[in-house]
Parts: structure tokens; C-alpha cells; sequence
């Protein structure tokens, strides 16, 4: 997927989030996989994440891509931060030959997130674990069942 696509994409998605209570949030996520992050606030606690970039930093040639809805059950509040929890069920896209040609890998993922959100600033940081089955495998070369995880920031808008 070019770059002009993924901006493309990226404006779409960002332009039809006017909902009532649409926090939209944008960042980075290190770890595996490594993207663009964007979380689409749906309601007062769901939301849609949508993650754009590579399978691994190792092998930044596997592109990488997940839609994952994610729900809030339980949420903390502190003097200075809200930390909530969330689970979630998405699927996942990824491409072993680094162009999302003949090698997409389809998988389904169930993440679980704790986040730190700040009451100063809208910003929020967050750990994820993810566990992923993988139910097409082209290249016949990643594990059936795979955890992912790492560690990421948003800014809100």
C-alpha cells in the first residue's frame, strides 16, 4: 500500500468520525506490530483501532494492518489520570512479500489494553497484549497461534 493511499485512507476515516462523542486519537505503536495508530471513539466506552505499518521493526518489508472494536469495562479514576481497561476482537492483515500482493496473511486477533489517560492533556499512553490466530497463511510460514504485543501513545482531537 503506497503512502498516498494510506493518507488517503487515513483522511476518510478521520472526516466520517463526527459522532456525538468522537474522540479521535492519533499515534504511534512500538512494539510487534510497529504503525500509525488511530483509535475512533464510537461511544462512551467503545471504539474502533486502526493500526497501519509493519508486521515487526525486525522486518519492517512485512506490511502489517488491523481493525480492531474495542470495549471499555472497567475504567479508573485517579487524581490526575483515568486508566482504562479494554478488550477487544479485530482482524488482522499482513503480507509476508512487503506489498500486500500475492501473500496476504488473514488473521483474527483478541487484544487486551491498559491505558493511562491524562486529565492535563489529551494524550494517553497504553500497553497492549494481544493473542492472534492466523486462518490464511499463504506463504504457509507464521504460527497458527501467535501474542502480540507493545506499548504506544495517542494525542486526542
Amino acid at each position: 500500500m503506497s503512502l498516498r493511499k494510506l493518507a488517503l485512507v487515513l483522511a476518510v476515516v478521520l472526516a466520517s468520525s463526527r459522532s456525538a462523542r468522537a474522540d479521535v486519537g492519533v499515534g504511534l505503536f512500538v512494539g510487534e506490530p510497529l504503525g500509525l495508530d488511530v483509535k475512533i471513539g464510537l461511544g462512551q466506552r467503545s471504539g474502533l483501532d486502526l493500526l497501519f505499518g509493519w508486521d515487526t521493526y525486525r522486518d519492517a518489508h512485512a506490511n502489517y494492518g488491523h481493525v480492531t472494536y474495542l470495549v471499555t469495562p472497567f475504567i479508573g479514576h485517579g487524581e490526575s489520570v483515568n486508566v482504562p481497561l479494554r478488550l477487544g476482537i479485530g482482524v488482522a492483515l499482513f503480507d509476508d512479500g512487503g506489498n500486500f500482493g500475492n501473500n496476504i496473511n488473514v488473521a483474527v486477533r483478541a487484544p487486551l489494553e491498559i491505558g493511562l489517560r491524562f486529565h492535563s492533556a489529551p494524550v494517553e499512553i497504553y500497553g497492549e497484549l494481544a493473542f492472534k490466530i492466523t486462518f490464511i497463511d499463504t506463504g504457509r510460514n507464521n504460527p497458527a497461534g501467535d501474542l502480540d504485543g507493545g506499548i504506544g501513545f495517542r494525542i486526542f482531537f
